[in-house]
């Protein structure tokens, strides 16, 4: 993995130099709406992420300080992956993400998400870090 080269130092140029392509923010919904937390659950996304794309992605992450990778305790050539406290602070992202979405594209989202996030925004973006957190400590 290559070091990280920031354009600038505004802060959203350097957020983007973090997250800011699609794959990185696909991987961390996964992480975060759907619980995967494998290689291979990550390839099994609607989106048909490359192999080589996610081994680029999941390094990246890692070397930003966003997850922590960690040998399975089922099988040890399985990794699994988790959300450091870095990557639970991208939760609010995220969840402004689904919703300007959701407003605003042609998309499809699970209707008891969508009105979770809609109608208890705060208390969904407490609820998904807290679920990151357990995540990260089992």
């Amino acid at each position: 993995m290559k070091e990280l080269k920031q354009r600038s130092t505004c802060p959203i140029s350097t957020s983007l130099d973090v997250l800011g392509d699609k794959w990185t923010l696909l991987i961390l919904r996964d992480m975060v709406f759907a619980g995967k937390s494998t290689y291979g659950q990550f390839l099994q996304s609607a989106e048909k992420m490359a192999t080589n794309i996610l081994a680029d992605r999941l390094a990246g992450l890692e070397a930003q300080g966003i997850l922590s990778k960690a040998v399975a305790a089922d099988k040890k050539s399985k990794f699994t992956y988790r959300l450091t406290e870095k990557g639970v602070d991208i939760v609010p992202i995220l969840v402004e993400l689904i919703l300007w979405g959701a407003k605003h594209c042609p998309t499809i989202i699970d209707p008891s998400l969508l009105a979770e996030l809609q109608t208890g925004k705060g208390a969904a973006i407490e609820k998904y870090q807290r679920l990151a957190r357990e995540q990260a400590l089992a």
